[in-house]
């Protein structure tokens, strides 16, 4: 039986603590540390992108084993922030410190430069536009780019108020979060202006915000080790809710000692459940309708950097790797980094009964 088979639907939820002793290690990774992971919307093609300057592609077996496929680089191996595909899956995408976004065409294996910006390119998400696919990018000169791969220039640019630190899309939705907590939503068919401006609900800076699967709203999260759901319309705003996660507290004692960032945040693909990961080295699985935390794992060895579920649902992807929560001065040389590959195990994943959708 693989190892990545879907479990029977009777299978229980077993205990609140998950087991991860059948994960599989993605193997002959990037030298540097790993800063986004992304598998392919149309097969088990994972994207692995690292400080190096690499973005490498492996293909995933039915048994969790990992073979390299493809490979591009940016720039004097300047850093590769964001990754992503194209809805097709034919290409990837890189974007970096080179100030650049860089595509692979998976067909003819060749490495194109299709976007610029004056300052880092820290997101980098594929979308559509009056049907047209568009590669978005965030970058840390303040604006969000839409283009369009068949021109040279981007077809449209949008000022926001500080640096982007993370995006996310679905359907015609697009999130875009920003240094000094702010978020903003834009619907693509009017994609250089914002629908709707909120600052965090969240005190303190904004790590990851990801969009539900209804696109009707988005998870986010915090330096703080705290979680929010956000509906974007006014009327579903009496949903809207936060709680605290990836904290750590000492036996005989009530009050956290340590506080970690909420690094990822990844959305089912069926379900519509969602998982959290931080500096931690710990993930859970969630349900927002009924507020509920479904599993939660054990530290892993090092902060879990970046998370993906694969087009099914059935593997679940975790990068860990050091994520300069505690600076320069928490960097060493040798410390662990891994991807994982985790398999969705009977109803880990599934909304509890009678859990009401917005």
């Amino acid at each position: 039986m693989s190892l990545f088979a879907n479990s029977p639907s009777s299978a229980s939820s077993g205990p609140s603590t998950g087991d991860f002793s059948k994960d599989v290690e993605v193997k002959d990774l990037p030298s540097d540390g790993i800063t986004q992971i992304r598998f392919s919307p149309t097969n088990e093609h994972l994207a692995v992108a690292a400080w190096n300057g690499e973005v490498r592609i492996y293909e995933i077996d039915g048994q969790g084993n990992s073979q390299g496929r493809a490979l591009f680089k940016h720039d004097n191996n300047k850093g590769v922030l964001s990754c992503c595909w194209s809805r097709d899956g034919s290409k990837c995408f890189g974007g970096g410190t080179d100030n650049a976004g860089r595509m692979l065409d998976l067909q003819t294996q060749q490495t194109t430069q299709v976007a610029a910006h004056d300052e880092p390119i820290s997101c980098v998400v594929a979308a559509e536009h009056q049907g047209n696919p568009l590669l978005v990018t965030g970058s840390w000169d303040k604006t969000v780019k839409y283009w369009d791969l068949r021109q040279q220039t981007p077809i449209g640019t949008l000022p926001c108020q500080n640096k982007i630190y993370t995006m996310s899309t679905r359907n015609q939705l697009l999130v875009i979060g920003t240094a000094d907590r702010y978020v903003n939503a834009v619907e693509l068919n009017n994609p250089t202006r914002f629908y709707k401006t909120v600052q965090s609900p969240l005190k303190w800076q904004t790590r990851v915000a990801t969009c539900f699967l209804e696109a009707n709203g988005f998870a986010i999260g915090s330096i703080e080790g705290r979680c929010a759901i956000q509906y974007v319309e006014d009327r579903d705003s009496a949903s809207n809710f936060s709680f605290k996660c990836h904290r750590q507290t000492p036996p005989n004692s009530r009050d956290p000692a340590n506080v970690y960032a909420v690094n990822a945040i990844s959305i089912h693909p069926t379900h519509g459940t969602f998982s959290t990961a931080g500096s931690d080295g710990t993930f859970h699985f969630w349900d927002k309708d009924a507020k509920h935390r479904l599993k939660g794992y054990p530290e892993c060895g090092q902060s879990i950097v970046s998370t993906d579920f694969n087009r099914t649902g059935a593997i679940f992807a975790y990068a860990c790797s050091y994520d300069w929560s505690k600076g320069f001065a928490g960097s060493q040389q040798g410390s662990p980094q891994f991807v994982r590959l985790h398999p969705v195990q009977g109803d880990e994943c599934k909304p509890r009964p009678g859990g009401k959708k917005r």
